[in-house]
C-alpha cells in the first residue's frame, strides 16, 4: 500500500506533514527530558553521598578541568538548587510531552478518518 503523498489532497498532505513535524518534535522533547532525568539522578546521588559525609570531610567539586575544595554546606546548597532547577525543567518538558502525544493522537484518528473508504453515509 505504497501511495504517493502527491496524489492526497492538499488537505491530508498537510495533515501528515503537520504529522511528522509533530512526531519529531516529541522525540527531541523526550531525548531533552531523558537527559535532565540522568543529570538529576546524578544530582540525588550526589546529594546522597554528601549526606554521609562528615562536616570535616575534605570535598572537592569539579568546575570545568579543575577540581576545587569547597565547603559541604556550599556544596549541598549547589546542588540542592540544581536538583530544584532540574525537576522543574522535567515538569516542563513532561507537560510538553503530554500535550505532543495528545495532538499526535488526535491527529492520527483524523488522518485515519480522512483515508478510510467511504461506505455509505456517516
Amino acid at each position: 500500500m505504497s501511495t504517493d503523498i502527491s496524489q492526497l489532497p492538499p488537505q491530508i498532505q498537510q495533515r501528515l506533514l503537520r504529522l511528522q513535524q509533530l512526531q519529531q518534535t516529541l522525540q527531541g522533547v523526550m531525548a531533552q527530558k531523558q537527559q535532565l532525568e540522568m543529570q538529576l539522578s546524578e544530582v540525588e546521588h550526589a546529594e546522597s553521598e554528601l549526606e554521609k559525609m562528615t562536616e570535616t570531610a575534605v570535598i572537592y567539586k569539579s568546575i570545568g578541568a579543575l577540581l576545587v575544595k569547597s565547603k559541604k554546606d556550599a556544596v549541598t546548597a549547589e546542588l540542592t538548587e540544581r536538583k530544584e532547577l532540574l525537576k522543574m525543567r522535567v515538569d516542563v518538558l513532561a507537560k510538553q510531552e503530554e500535550r505532543l502525544r495528545t495532538q499526535v493522537k488526535d491527529l492520527q484518528e483524523k488522518l485515519q478518518q480522512d483515508l478510510r473508504p467511504v461506505s455509505g453515509s456517516s
